[in-house]
């Protein structure tokens, strides 16, 4: 699959490759940090954000993209609905079908709530399922979730909300029990102890795997014990405005079928936002490694009854997206394969950033070596990249380790004639994650009584930048939480008369603040027509 030009670059991978084995590649100082994330991170390209207009957040920084939706009208403009007419009448909805919505739906199932999970596609659709690194958690005797707290806020930049950061790290530990006891196959050794390794921005291996499948492995689990319970799913059926009753309180949603292109309404006691990220709007035209139904919908719509957002602004760019070949580009490249050892070298077989440093840095470097040390390699298709140097995997760890421990990297690759094992990958970074969302407290509510949020919908628990491993159990901890808190409350809930009347509310403010617009959101799908080029 390589050229004849990309061949002979390996070659000056090759060549370095003795000298760079075993050798430590020194970390940035924290003013390097700085700098490069300044200069380079997209995250500090001030022409692709724009100041909402309206709303809890009026005057804060949003991207481009999110802001077109956040400023945009109700799909239900012109729709007339009979919100007497219930489909669904349930304790704890929950909008969204990923790890968060399931390990909230059974925590509110241990409460005798009555649930519905709603999910756009089917059941599983998300992004955990794509999910493969592993989960943090310290629950090693060299370890401890203070250590792990300081990690943590070291890798937010320090502006993580210190309660949830204190919540999640706390919570680790029974969480990876909970998911053992539930039937998730960790790696483990022969004695049965659980393997786990480092992170990106990680002091301690404390990174659980099921070898680069762990989301899908987690995703089974859960998803088999939601049929086993016997709580209802509504498939290919997205919300597409929240519900309030007369006194402005959460109360349901107005659900869309795919399928049969009607309007459902769902009335519940409390509700749980668990749509997932962004990714596939496709900030500043990059790749995304997002599941297609990843538009932000949950943001919109909690945006719009008056939730507030947390770090909005601040994007995760995951550093090893697959660059080449064009047919997987922008799939992710799982951290784990540099926690194993794999490098990331230019043109000149050189490595020029430490092969763990925090994510944000590490594209930040990246995307630095190509587009202003020009030291990227040209791909066939015009994009560039940097090698990531697998075969150093084989060479640290012994033989049958990438096969062992990285199987899907392996079998991805080998489709296209590239063997990982002998040869290097070029990589360049995808958009992966939204490091804000909606602002949560312990339990996962927000500031609308009876409206919760958990996953990578909720902000403030990362900051400015997450690490690796902190998302699968970031939507687990507040999974969990959300779904037993919102399941107890429900017990105390009497919905009164359901409402839309915050939407007329809504666009009666866009047009007061001089925001004139026919686009509508949610967005739902992801539209592939001419991208973006100057952000503005």
């Amino acid at each position: 699959m390589y050229t004849a030009e990309m061949r002979e670059l390996i070659k000056k991978v090759e060549a370095t490759r003795s000298k760079r084995l075993g050798v430590h590649f020194a970390r940035m100082t924290p003013e390097e940090k700085e700098n490069v994330l300044q200069e380079n991170h997209p995250d500090y390209k001030e022409q692709c954000f724009r100041k909402l207009a309206v709303g809890a957040n009026k005057g804060s920084k949003v991207p481009v993209e999110l802001a077109d939706l956040i400023e945009a009208k109700s799909r239900l403009e012109n729709v007339k609905l009979d919100l007497n007419r219930v489909h669904y009448d349930i304790d704890v909805l929950i909008i969204g079908g990923g790890g968060a919505g399931a390990s909230a739906a059974l925590e509110a199932h241990n409460q005798g709530a009555k649930v519905l999970i709603a999910t756009k596609l089917r059941m599983g659709d998300a992004n955990t399922m794509m999910a493969e690194g592993g989960i943090q958690a310290a629950d090693k005797p060299e370890d401890s979730p203070a250590q792990h707290y300081i990690d943590v806020m070291g890798g937010g930049h320090f502006t993580n909300k210190k309660e949830l950061v204190s919540t999640l790290v706390k919570d680790a530990p029974g969480v990876i029990k909970w998911l053992n006891d539930l039937g998730v196959m960790f790696d483990k050794e022969h004695d049965g102890t659980m393997v786990t390794t480092h992170g990106g921005g990680t002091s301690r291996k404390r990174m659980h795997a099921a070898a680069d499948y762990t989301g899908a492995e987690i995703m089974r689990v859960l998803r088999d014990e939601v049929v086993n319970r016997g709580i209802e799913v509504a498939e290919f059926s997205p919300a597409v405005e929240i519900l309030l009753d007369k006194n402005g309180k959460a109360a349901g949603a107005v659900l869309y079928n795919l399928e049969t292109e009607e309007y459902l309404i769902a009335r519940a006691k409390t509700i749980i936002i668990t749509t997932g990220g962004a990714g596939r709007l496709h900030y500043q035209g990059f790749p995304t490694s997002n599941h297609y139904g990843a538009t932000a919908d949950g943001l919109v719509l909690a945006y719009r009854i008056g939730a507030e957002l947390a770090f909005a602004d601040a994007i995760q760019y995951h550093p090893t997206g697959v660059a080449y070949p064009p047919q997987i580009f922008g799939a992710l490249v799982t951290e784990k394969v540099r926690s194993l050892g794999a490098t990331p070298l230019n043109c000149d077989g050189e490595q020029f950033v430490y092969h763990l440093e925090t994510r944000d840095v590490s594209s930040a470097a990246i995307i630095r070596e190509c587009n202003i040390k020009n030291k990227g390699i040209d791909t066939p298709t015009g994009v560039k990249g940097v090698w990531l140097d697998t075969p150093l995997i084989e060479m640290i760890h012994g033989e049958g380790t990438i096969q062992k421990r990285l199987p899907a990297m392996l079998r991805m690759y080998k489709k296209f004639d590239i063997d990982m094992r002998k040869e290097p990958i070029l990589v360049y970074p995808t958009l992966h994650y939204q490091n804000g969302g909606l602002l949560i407290d312990e339990n996962g509510q927000t500031r609308v009584e009876n409206l919760y949020v958990a996953g990578e919908a909720a902000g403030g628990i990362h900051g400015r930048n997450r690490l690796m491993g902190n998302s699968l159990l970031d939507i687990l901890v507040f999974g969990r939480r959300a779904g037993a808190h919102a399941g107890a409350k429900s017990r105390e809930v009497e919905v009164n008369e359901l409402s839309l009347e915050h939407v007329q509310e809504y666009h009666n403010s866009l047009e007061a603040n001089g925001v004139k617009t026919d686009r509508v959101s949610p967005m739902l799908l992801p539209h592939y027509t001419h991208g973006r080029e100057d952000c503005e």
